[in-house]
C-alpha cells in the first residue's frame, strides 16, 4: 500500500460517474472522524446523488479528486466560489492514506483554485471539538473565526398565504428577480453573488428561493433553500437554508415565519438554518420563534482573506452542501 500511496496522482475533475466512489470515501472518512472524537455510534450516511450533482456543477473545475496507483479514489475536495466568496467542502482523504501529507496537497489545491478565481474570502467549516482538524487547518494558514449554529424551526400551517417563491414566476420575471437578489447581496455584502447557486438549485429541482418584499414591492430579503433529502434514501424531513440575505437583521423574525410555512408547503417537518454567531439580533428572534439549537461548527478563514463585518443587514452563506 505504501507504493500505491506514493503514486497518488491528481487533481482530476470530478464527474457525475464518480459519485458512488465519493460517497464511499465520504461516509467512511467522516464516520471515522466522529469515532476519533468519541462519538463511536455515529455513522455518516451517503449523500443524495442529486445533492452531489448540484455541488459538482456548482464547483465546476473546483471539484477535484486524486487517485491511487490502482485508479481508485484516494481523496477529494470541492472548492466553491460565489462572486469573490470562496470556500471548501466537503473534502476528505481515504482512511488508509491519511497521515501521508495528502491532506495538505488537497487543501492547498483548493486554496490555489480559489485564489486564481479572484476570491477575497477563503474559508471552510469544521467541528469545534475536533482539535487535530483545527490544528491541521491552522498549519495551512487558516484562523478561527466564529461559531456557526444550526437551528431548526418547526413547520407551521400558514395563517395567511404561503410566501412567494422564485419558481412561481415566469421565466423573464424570474431572471429579473434573480438580478434583484444579486443587487441586494451586493449592497449588503459587496463581492458575494449567489445567482449561480439560485439557478442551479432551480435547474436541478432540489429547492427554491423565498422572496420578502415591502409594501411597495421592493425586495427586502431572500432565502435560498433545498428541500430534497440530504441523505440518500431518506424521507423529506427538513428544508435546509443555503443562503439568506436581509436588508436589515431585524427582518429575521419575518423570514423565520416564511421559512416555517415553506417547510410545511415542502412537506417537511422543519427548516434548518445555519447562523453565524455575530448575528445576535437574528439569534434572539429565532429563539423567540421557538427555534432549537441542534449543532455547532467552527468557521475558519485563510489569514488575510477573512469575511468583513457588515455595516448593516444580514448574510447567511452555508459553507457546506
Amino acid at each position: 500500500m505504501n507504493d500505491v500511496a506514493h503514486r497518488v496522482s491528481g487533481p482530476f475533475q470530478i464527474r457525475p460517474e464518480d459519485v458512488p466512489a465519493l460517497n464511499v470515501v465520504f461516509s467512511s472518512a467522516f464516520s471515522e472522524r466522529y469515532r476519533r472524537d468519541g462519538m463511536v455510534g455515529v455513522r455518516v450516511p451517503p449523500l443524495n446523488p442529486r445533492i452531489w450533482n448540484f455541488a459538482l456543477e456548482g464547483a465546476d473545475s473546483g471539484a477535484m479528486l486524486w487517485r491511487d496507483g490502482l485508479g481508485k479514489l484516494a481523496a477529494f475536495n470541492l472548492a466553491h466560489f460565489s462572486g469573490r466568496e470562496g470556500w471548501m467542502g466537503p473534502l476528505a482523504v481515504r482512511e488508509d492514506l491519511q497521515g501521508r501529507g495528502l491532506g495538505r496537497t488537497v487543501v492547498r489545491a483548493g486554496i490555489d483554485h480559489l485564489r486564481a478565481a479572484g476570491c477575497t474570502v477563503i474559508g471552510l467549516e469544521t467541528m469545534p471539538r475536533t482539535m487535530d482538524n483545527i490544528g491541521f487547518y491552522g498549519s495551512l494558514g487558516f484562523v478561527p473565526a466564529r461559531l456557526t449554529l444550526t437551528l431548526t424551526v418547526d413547520a407551521t400551517s400558514p395563517a395567511d398565504a404561503p410566501p412567494p417563491v422564485l419558481s412561481m414566476l415566469e421565466t423573464g420575471k424570474r431572471e429579473a428577480a434573480i438580478a434583484e437578489c444579486a443587487g441586494l447581496t451586493e449592497r449588503v455584502r459587496p463581492g458575494s453573488d449567489y445567482s449561480r447557486d439560485i439557478r442551479l438549485t432551480l435547474r436541478h429541482g432540489i429547492g427554491d428561493c423565498v422572496m420578502l418584499r415591502d409594501a411597495a414591492g421592493a425586495l427586502e430579503g431572500f432565502a435560498l433553500f433545498h428541500d430534497v433529502p440530504l441523505v440518500e434514501g431518506r424521507s423529506r424531513e427538513e428544508v435546509r437554508l443555503l443562503k439568506c440575505v436581509l436588508a436589515e437583521e431585524a427582518m429575521m423574525a419575518r423570514m423565520a415565519i416564511a421559512l416555517s410555512v415553506q417547510a410545511r408547503r415542502s412537506g417537511a417537518l422543519r427548516c434548518a438554518l445555519r447562523l453565524q454567531g455575530e448575528y445576535q439580533t437574528a439569534f434572539r428572534a429565532l429563539i423567540a420563534a421557538g427555534a432549537r439549537v441542534r449543532w455547532s461548527d467552527l468557521r475558519m478563514t485563510l489569514s488575510g482573506m477573512e469575511e468583513r463585518p457588515l455595516a448593516r443587514g444580514l448574510v447567511l452563506s452555508n459553507w457546506e452542501i
